[in-house]
C-alpha cells in the first residue's frame, strides 16, 4: 500500500518518526512525498496517489479496459483545464473542461490499485472524437473489439456523452456505422440509436 507524507505524519506523528521507520525498513520512501509498506509498489498505485483528481483516458483507458494489447508508453491522464501542468515524464496530461471531467468517470481495480477511469461508453466517444489522431491499425483494433461487445454498451448513455461533447454530429454518424455493420449487434440497438438521434435533433 502507498501513503502520502500527510498519511505518514498521521500514523507516525512526526517527520523524525517517519525517517526512523524508513531506516528500520518498516516504511519505504518511493519518491518525494510517496511512501509504501512495500519496497517495490506498483507504479500505477504511485501515480494514482500523486494525482487523485486525474482520470485515466485514451491509450491508458483502452488498455485497462482490455480493448487493445498495446501497452502505453505513458500514463494518459485527463485533468481540469485549470489544473497545474504535471511535470512528470511518465504522464501525458490532457486538459478538459470542468463540466465534462466527471462524465463517465468510474473506479476500477487494476492489480490492487483503485484508479479513476472513464467507462467504456465515454471511451467509445473519445475514440471516435480522436480518430484522426490515432494510428489507423490501433484505431481499427479497438473498433473491432468494441464491435464484439456492442450489445453490452449502453447506447443511450453513449448518445448523452456525444451530445455533451464536441464533434457531436461527426461522432454520432460514426457510431451509427459501427453499430449497423456489427454482425453481433441486435436489431433493437440499431433502432434505439436511430430513435435517440432523431430525438436529439428535435
Amino acid at each position: 500500500m502507498v501513503f502520502s507524507y500527510e498519511d505518514c505524519i498521521q500514523k507516525y506523528g512526526s517527520d523524525y518518526q517517519i525517517k526512523k521507520a524508513v531506516s528500520c525498513k518498516k516504511l519505504y520512501k518511493i519518491e518525494k512525498g510517496v511512501y509504501s509498506d512495500k519496497q517495490y509498489p506498483s507504479e500505477l498505485s504511485v501515480i494514482t496517489l500523486k494525482y487523485p483528481k486525474a482520470v485515466f483516458t485514451m491509450e491508458s483507458a483502452f488498455y485497462y479496459h482490455d480493448l487493445t494489447d498495446v501497452i502505453p508508453e505513458e500514463y494518459f491522464l485527463l485533468t481540469s483545464k485549470h489544473s497545474s501542468k504535471i511535470r512528470d515524464t511518465r504522464i501525458k496530461q490532457i486538459y478538459d473542461s470542468c463540466s465534462s471531467l466527471d462524465m463517465g468517470k468510474t473506479v476500477i481495480d487494476i492489480n490492487g490499485a483503485q484508479i479513476n477511469i472513464y467507462n467504456k461508453e465515454r471511451m467509445l466517444v473519445e475514440l471516435l472524437r480522436n480518430k484522426n489522431k490515432l494510428p489507423f491499425d490501433y484505431y481499427k483494433e479497438i473498433i473491432l473489439n468494441y464491435r464484439k461487445i456492442i450489445n453490452t454498451i449502453d447506447i443511450a448513455l453513449v448518445m448523452d456523452y456525444i451530445y455533451a461533447l464536441p464533434k457531436a454530429e461527426f461522432v454520432s454518424d460514426a457510431l451509427h456505422k459501427i453499430i449497423t455493420f456489427s454482425k453481433l449487434c441486435q436489431p433493437i440497438y440499431i433502432h434505439r440509436l436511430s430513435c435517440i438521434c432523431v430525438k436529439k435533433l428535435l
